[in-house]
């Protein structure tokens, strides 16, 4: 399902002109688990230069999450707000919310940021992150960076790609 999600996206692409496709990496970079990774590869698979095709899906990705996390922002503090009685003892945490929470006190904001790719999508670790209290600043910057990077690398593995089968 997920292989035929990224053959459409391919064909849809591939058809467009040059300027178009460029624009229409930006919304591909702002599908979860599509991302800033997969719409550079994309990108430069399609034979986009590598220069423009991974800041077109960074910008995507980059914008689709930070609305997100904004969102888990507000909504965190409307419910901390009101909150003047203590959680109930019985409440359990849900099991992925446990999950980002040891990886949280075990790596950190930046680890959690640089390897929550490789698990789940960052409009999904970002916004988990601030719900479980981690400063919202130090979530946006390496949430930034994290974007950045899977971006740049797979980037340049698609364009290396390209090169090896052309």
């Amino acid at each position: 399902m997920f292989q035929d999600l990224l053959i459409q996206l391919h064909a849809l692409v591939s058809g467009l002109e040059p300027w178009q496709q460029l624009l229409a990496l930006v919304p591909v970079g702002a599908i979860p688990f599509i991302e800033s990774y997969l719409g550079s590869f994309l990108g430069t698979t399609l034979g986009i230069h590598p220069a423009l095709a991974i800041p077109a899906a960074v910008l995507g990705n980059l914008l689709a999450t930070f609305v997100v996390i904004a969102l888990a922002g507000r909504a965190r503090d409307a419910v901390t707000a009101g909150r003047s009685i203590p959680r109930e003892k019985d409440e359990r945490p849900s099991r992925f919310r446990a999950k980002v929470a040891s990886a949280l006190s075990k790596y950190g904001v930046p680890g959690v940021c640089l390897l929550g790719p490789l698990i789940v999508a960052s409009q999904i670790t970002g916004p988990t992150l601030v719900a479980l209290g981690a400063a919202r600043s130090r979530v946006y910057v390496w949430m930034s960076v994290s974007i950045v990077a899977w971006g740049a690398l797979f980037g340049v593995f698609g364009s290396l790609f390209l090169a090896a089968i052309v």
